[in-house]
């Protein structure tokens, strides 16, 4: 969740409203009850995903967001595989 959702502290509320929809039902007992849960977490991670894959792509396709970031990230990902960081830059 926080991956998608983010750790700021004024998107708190999603995270907070996802974590007791899903343990308010921790209880059930009815098997069918428990599956139509399960399918939709599982539903939901899909969704989570695919909205996270297309702000990739949306990124990769340069639709009206600043390319800056994007290679930030490629840069980042290309340190990483061969071991190494790069620095923070210095905003005063």
């Amino acid at each position: 969740m926080k991956k998608h959702i983010g750790k700021e502290e004024y998107k708190k509320h999603f995270s907070e409203y996802i974590t007791q929809q899903f343990r308010k039902n921790s209880q059930l007992s009815d098997p069918s009850l428990v599956t139509q849960r399960i399918k939709l977490a599982i539903d939901y991670t899909f969704l989570l995903n695919s909205v996270h894959h297309h702000k990739d792509l949306l990124f990769s396709y340069n639709i009206a967001v600043d390319r800056s970031d994007e290679m930030k990230r490629i840069l980042g990902k290309s340190a990483a595989s061969v071991g190494l960081q790069l620095p923070e830059v210095y905003q005063p």
